[in-house]
């Protein structure tokens, strides 16, 4: 399978990616709204080609480090936080972000899922809303759009097409999943549209069978799920924030494909300039004594520190493809008190310095073509 992409940053696994389509359908947002999305693909070192031939790329992915570049600069120029979905009704600047505050004290999965189900209810009053049905067989969440709402549609008043209908339900599986700090198992998924070319990454994207051409695009999970616990913080729901969408697609979709590694990276986040959460803290998250949590890392060959440090490394890869941050904004964020001992740290992580490192990911690439 062909890469739209930049270099891939080091020791990142090579699944680290979504369908093409999905930067394709970001993209068409800024065009939409008569902005040229041909220099935003290329800042965030994605082929500008994607806008203009799109159809070049239909079995193509991108790494969910240009994806992520792309999203911030689309809602940052948009103003709006709805994970790419809308295009006529934007989530104005701060909503998300109250939306998720506010999830931090319901007990469970199944109540912030109905609370974020309010939220839409009441924000964007009958145009966009959720749906949350559970039975003793199995849970599932369908998004309903008012006919006269202008999303991503082949033709006017069509349903959403199947790449919307993936892009926005992947994003809310994950942030699900990041809610609950483990991957959240899908039984299935229905995508309104007709099949998108490349479906089996589609399947691969959500970690289990995929349907097309439905009535409502759903996500379907076992009911137990919605008993499980929130795990975050204030402190975590902050980094998060700072770093959407970043954490939700480095997040596992497929439970089976879930180690404690994974678990632990997800825990530890993306933000450290206020400081990593400490061991004591992630056994607590994970409802694990310290030798248990010892003994399993080291299972999977690793340790607390290494994890710590590769979280720092892909961190620091990731905030220089942000051209708005200077390097040394990058070492604070670190949590690097003095700019030289990070710029040691980077090269012994990649070989190269920030400078070097930073000029070689902003030339787009494209593998294969």
């Amino acid at each position: 399978m062909n890469h739209v992409r930049s270099v891939r940053p080091p020791s990142r696994p090579p699944n680290e990616s979504v369908p093409a389509q999905f930067a394709a359908s970001l993209a068409r947002m800024l065009a939409a709204r008569g902005i040229d999305p041909r220099r935003a693909c290329e800042e965030s070192g994605i082929d500008p080609a994607l806008v203009d031939e799109p159809a070049r790329f239909r079995e193509s992915t991108v790494p969910i480090s240009a994806y992520s570049a792309l999203y911030r600069r689309v809602m940052t120029t948009l103003q709006d936080e709805t994970f790419g979905l809308r295009r006529d009704v934007g989530m104005n600047p701060g909503a998300f972000r109250i939306m998720c505050f506010s999830l931090l004290s319901c007990p469970n999965l199944g109540r912030a899922i109905r609370r974020v189900v309010e939220f839409h209810r009441v924000f964007f009053a009958g145009k966009l809303e959720m749906r949350l049905l559970a039975d003793t067989e199995g849970a599932q969440l369908e998004i309903i759009a008012s006919p006269e709402v202008r999303l991503d549609r082949p033709e006017p008043g069509g349903p959403m097409s199947a790449v919307e209908a993936a892009c926005c339900l992947s994003m809310w599986h994950r942030f699900f999943g990041w809610l609950i700090g483990h991957p959240l198992p899908l039984e299935s998924v229905q995508l309104t549209g007709r099949r998108p070319d490349g479906l089996e990454r589609y399947r691969q994207l959500f970690g289990c069978e995929v349907e097309v051409e439905a009535a409502t695009p759903t996500l379907r999970f076992p009911a137990e799920y919605l008993a499980y616990p929130l795990v975050h913080t204030e402190d975590s729901l902050r980094e998060f924030l700072r770093t959407a969408p970043y954490q939700l697609l480095i997040m596992p979709a497929d439970p089976g494909k879930s180690s404690l590694v994974d678990q632990v990276r997800s825990l530890i986040g993306h933000d450290f300039s206020r400081g990593f959460p400490g061991f004591d803290r992630i056994t607590e998250l994970l409802h694990m004594s310290a030798p248990t949590l010892r003994r399993r890392l080291k299972r999977e060959g690793t340790t607390f520190q290494e994890l710590k440090d590769a979280c720092r490394r892909d961190a620091s890869v990731d905030y220089l493809r942000r051209p708005e941050l200077s390097i040394n904004d990058v070492a604070i964020l670190m949590g690097f008190t003095d700019p030289s001992a990070f710029y040691r740290s980077f090269k012994k992580w990649t070989g190269r310095t920030p400078g070097e490192y930073r000029a070689l990911e902003m030339q787009p690439r494209v593998a294969g073509h």
